[in-house]
């Protein structure tokens, strides 16, 4: 998590360049550009992983479905943020639903593209090692919020990380820019759109949160913090 005397900066944007600059621009040679709208999906859980998503611009939820028809968002992708699965060897499915939340432009990394790429420049593998490694703490920290803390906690830790994603300064607090609706905080900690209601609204109570056409401020951050004990993670793993 991140710390309270942290300073926000005017735009979120805690993704770590994982790729050296010249890394990075051989990637981008090998994208293909994409525009996606909101609400369409890039794949199905199921669909064959045979390429990597660089975002641009916009942003896709990456959603898991359970077999009771309930979801989960694993993660929002935001500018900066690579996703897909790769790194086994064999063959891959997705593991969930790629789903556009805001109109997104993309750069779509073919996996045979990538391959090569690594094998002609070794530099690049332990790089996108660390990008998955650190991928992989990030998934593990909301998951350990989340049974750790149970569904309140879980919310306050979202909320925290909200604020590094997607915060604003402004004179009441940290509003967040993204626009999210109950339902997808609640598929953000595995509840209901009832139990993220009566949660926020005891927040609200305790002066901790304020609305602002439909947006969320965080007008109490440490209030949040101390519900989660948080330990000052490093921004590319608080974040949602």
């Amino acid at each position: 998590m991140g710390t309270a005397n942290r300073t926000m900066p005017k735009a979120a944007h805690h993704i770590p360049q994982f790729l050296s600059d010249e890394n990075m621009e051989r990637l981008t040679q090998i994208m293909y550009p994409k525009q996606a709208a909101e609400g369409d999906y890039l794949f199905w859980e199921g669909d064959k992983a045979d390429r990597l998503y660089y975002v641009h611009g916009g942003t896709v939820k990456l959603s898991k479905s359970t077999e009771d028809g309930k979801a989960f968002i694993l993660q929002v992708a935001q500018s900066g943020d690579l996703f897909g699965e790769f790194g086994s060897g064999e063959p891959q499915s997705y593991g969930y639903d790629g789903i556009v939340m805001e109109d997104a432009s993309l750069g779509v990394i073919l996996i045979k593209d990538l391959e090569v790429l690594i094998w002609r420049h070794g530099d690049m593998a332990m790089q996108l090692f660390k990008w998955m490694s650190q991928m992989q703490q990030f998934v593990q920290s909301k998951f350990r919020d989340l049974l750790l803390f149970g569904k309140n906690g879980a919310l306050a830790s979202t909320l925290i990380r909200l604020t590094n994603s997607y915060g604003e300064m402004d004179e009441r607090g940290i509003r967040i820019t993204i626009k999210l609706t109950h339902t997808d905080l609640a598929n953000m900690i595995g509840s209901t759109r009832e139990g993220v209601n009566r949660m926020l609204s005891e927040y609200k109570a305790a002066g901790a949160i304020e609305l602002e056409n439909g947006r969320l401020v965080i007008t109490n951050l440490p209030f949040f913090q101390a519900m989660v004990g948080c330990a000052g993670c490093p921004l590319g793993v608080c974040r949602i």
